[in-house]
């Protein structure tokens, strides 16, 4: 069972494992991982501006063609789940292989699709393909990176990947796909891009994850192809542990604060300041992917110094909570104020200076949003590092299903009780995720010795 607090021993050997990779190699395997990692969110995002095109392309109802949206994030928490758990047996590299196919033949699939079955079948292929992006380059990142050097690597991993999501609507659905391009060719766009990083990974990325560790290195007779069933719920089940149940919970709650903003943006900005050009408003979700890409670079590096801090203020000794203390700035201050504000801007302040301070607001809860986000992140990598991918992707899927049960009561909200009574319901489930955030930092040595799920120390770390 792990400590609380766990000796720190200098150039152990285990620590050794990290300088397999110079640091030029180590760069170029987090770009790769960068540029997979961007697929699933722009896959996601890019398909929302193209439901109208694709109703009238398809002889449909808006209605029914958003429910495909909702298959696409379905298939995106079981894919990751998938990925994620084969990734411990069979390795990060394979599992990226194994992939991109599927995202290839998907997104050609979906491109050719004339009728709502063919669309649904290979809209799921399509997604479930690249749903193992976010998990399994986290997991890489764990696999190359020190304790102390984490936070920075994930912060590039993750502000590319949430920059990726915020842009979407502009440059692949309502400026390229249904203001300029046609939605099938967006889709061959994409799958021409799945084949590209099949052959960087094929050719240029090496197996990261730790020797010896992988369940088909453990095999004392094996065929040359050797398939064995791995369970993808079990990756669900190290949410058993009270501490990554919290900041799973947590994280959801403080992203509800970032969605409430986005997923109503026509309907509340749009309205509001007479905005009816698609284009336009995908422009407004850009100062929200900026102020993501901004706050995860920011975030990584300050877990980074939090963690190095804490151990000196101990004298060498870690406490894997340390590095959550750095969530404080972003998710008791710019969340809730940028949230709130948001809400009572839009109700109140009209004409171009109303805008303007919106445009603000989400710049800095992207920002607020990421300075938790990347803490999290790096936490459940840092507990129980053999299994990072794993935890990763339970916490994903966890969470995408109580964000999407969320998001789906914002407009309604919006129609009954308004907007600024929505985000100001939005700003206080974000702070009641930090206070959860508080008491895992407070009680996380007790919750980790109630349930363990085989955390890390340092001398495995």
């Amino acid at each position: 069972m792990a400590s609380e607090e766990s000796p720190l021993l200098v150039a152990t050997k285990h620590e050794l494992i990290y300088d397999r990779f110079t640091p030029e190699q180590k760069r170029w395997i987090v770009f790769l991982v960068s540029f997979v990692g961007l697929l699933p969110m722009f896959v996601l995002a890019t398909f929302v501006p193209s439901i109208p095109q694709i109703a009238k392309d398809l002889d449909l109802t808006h209605a029914v063609v958003s429910l495909i949206f909702s298959l696409s994030m379905l298939a995106n928490a079981i894919g990751a789940l998938v990925w994620a758990a084969y990734s411990s047996f069979y390795g990060r590299r394979s599992m990226y292989l194994w992939g991109m196919p599927l995202l290839c033949v998907g997104s050609c699939g979906v491109a050719m699709s004339t009728s709502l079955q063919s669309l649904s079948f290979w809209r799921f292929v399509q997604m479930f393909g690249c749903a193992g992006g976010i998990s399994l380059g986290t997991g890489v990142i764990g696999d190359i990176y020190k304790l102390e050097e984490r936070g920075t690597a994930i912060g590039v991993f993750l502000g590319t990947t949430l920059f990726g999501f915020a842009v979407a609507p502009f440059l692949g659905g309502t400026c390229a796909a249904t203001q300029y391009w046609s939605w099938r060719n967006l889709h061959y766009a994409i799958g021409a891009w799945g084949l590209l990083e099949m052959l960087l990974i094929y050719l240029s990325f090496p197996e990261t994850s730790h020797p010896g560790t992988l369940g088909i290195d453990k095999l004392m007779r094996r065929r040359w192809i050797h398939i064995t069933w791995v369970n993808p719920l079990s990756s669900l089940w190290l949410l058993r542990s009270p501490n990554l149940f919290a900041i799973m919970l947590a994280s959801a709650l403080v992203l509800i604060g970032g969605y409430v903003l986005l997923i109503p943006m026509a309907y509340t900005i749009g309205v509001r300041y007479g905005i009816t050009n698609e284009a336009i408003i995908g422009v407004c979700f850009l100062p929200s992917g900026l102020g993501n890409f901004i706050g995860e670079l920011v975030a990584g590096r300050q877990s980074d110094i939090v963690v190095r801090r804490w151990r000196e203020k101990r004298e060498g000794v870690w406490c894997p909570e340390d590095r959550l203390r750095a969530t404080w700035i972003g998710g008791l201050i710019i969340v809730p104020l940028s949230t709130c504000a948001s809400g009572l801007i839009t109700t109140y302040v009209g004409g171009p200076i109303g805008l303007a301070l919106n445009i603000l607001c989400l710049g800095a809860n992207g920002v607020g949003v990421d300075l938790v986000l990347n803490p999290i992140g790096s936490y459940n990598v840092d507990v129980v590092r053999s299994r990072s991918a794993e935890a990763t992707a339970a916490n994903l899927a966890s969470r995408s299903l109580i964000i999407s049960a969320a998001t789906a009561l914002v407009i309604p909200s919006i129609e009954r009780i308004g907007v600024a009574w929505t985000d100001i319901i939005a700003t206080m489930l974000a702070l009641i995720g930090q206070g959860i955030i508080f008491l895992t930092i407070r009680y996380g040595d007790r919750m980790r010795a109630s349930v363990d799920v085989g955390f890390s120390t340092m001398e495995n770390n």
